[in-house]
């Protein structure tokens, strides 16, 4: 089965290598992981685009040609160059092996132009080789150039707004697919919708704050997108509960409903009303973790500052 390789950001790891997991095994439910620090190797038959291109924290990816106990090439390694007229060599050293990169990749270089018609092209190449260096093994393989993903755009934007990647690392941790349905209670200027539809998830928005709901639309009509914005009170959950698949949301502060409460009566009545079989990931203040006492839920730390802590609680 191949294999593919995913290089992490350090940021927030835990929940990058568990976002990696959950996207493969959504696509492939026998996928198989190794992590060997912040390098993810997938065994799925899901080719490694697929799983980038729905992922948050992911630096470089790949797919996996074959392990390696030396540093050798040969004619069949070459062979993914074959319709190549371009390629260049990159050196990803996560040992603690001092490593001199420019030379290694100057060698591979002049080693595959012997192997292959390929020429060296440093910034616009068809196809990126890599040789990844770790303490426990080596890897060899190769990606081919793609465009970036293209973000959505926002007109308008709030300070405590949810963060784009900590909003696409819930959608992908509770594993909706595409053409399933999202539903974001406090959805603000309407970061999740935006992201759930930019990977072909349906959206549904709820605030009750009327310049909230504007932001949202207004957010959305500028993307082209067209998930439902309510101008309603996080309660109508249970009005509408058959027409999502999971929840993704942070948590305001403060005041989210028709009349000012603490957050963790917000929280606990939040909860209460959540329909039991759906799926959810919420983010909310580490202070009011204690009260709660949820159990056999998988939660997060997402460190802000020395005075904010957030959690994001999977169900």
């Amino acid at each position: 089965m191949p294999e593919s390789f995913f290089v992490l950001s350090k940021d927030h790891l835990e929940l990058a290598i568990d976002e990696i997991i959950a996207i493969a095994k959504m696509y492939d439910r026998f996928a198989k992981a190794k992590v060997i620090s912040n390098l993810v190797i997938i065994q799925s038959k899901t080719n490694w685009n697929e799983i980038t291109k729905r992922a948050s924290f992911v630096k470089i990816s790949g797919q996996i040609l074959r392990k390696m106990s030396g540093l050798f090439l040969d004619e069949n390694n070459s062979e993914v160059l074959k319709n190549a007229k371009t390629f260049v060599c990159r050196v990803i050293n996560l040992s603690s092996n001092q490593i001199n990169i420019p030379e290694l990749e100057n060698s591979m270089g002049d080693m595959i132009s012997k192997f292959s018609h390929a020429k060296v092209e440093l910034e616009k190449s068809d196809i990126v080789v890599y040789l990844i260096f770790t303490d426990k093994e080596n890897f060899f393989g190769f990606s081919k150039q793609t465009g970036g993903e293209k973000r959505p755009i926002k007109t308008k934007n709030h300070p405590h707004e949810l963060d784009w990647k900590l909003t696409r690392v819930m959608i992908n941790l509770i594993g909706l697919k595409e053409g399933e349905t999202v539903c974001d209670p406090f959805c603000g200027t309407g970061t999740t919708l935006l992201e759930a539809e930019s990977m072909g998830i349906h959206a549904i928005g709820l605030d009750f704050n009327e310049k909230m709901y504007e932001v949202s639309k207004e957010n959305l009509k500028k993307n082209g997108y067209k998930s439902t914005v309510l101008h309603t009170d996080f309660q109508e959950l249970t009005k509408i509960s058959e027409k999502f698949n999971g929840v993704v949301t942070d948590l305001p502060y403060g005041r989210a409903s028709k009349i000012s409460e603490k957050p963790e009566k917000i929280l606990k009545k939040f909860l209460s009303i959540l329909p039991k079989r759906k799926k959810m990931a919420i983010m909310y203040k580490k202070e009011l973790d204690s009260d709660l006492k949820l159990k056999g839920l998988k939660k997060y730390e997402i460190y802000r500052h020395k005075s904010l802590t957030r959690i994001i609680l999977i169900r």
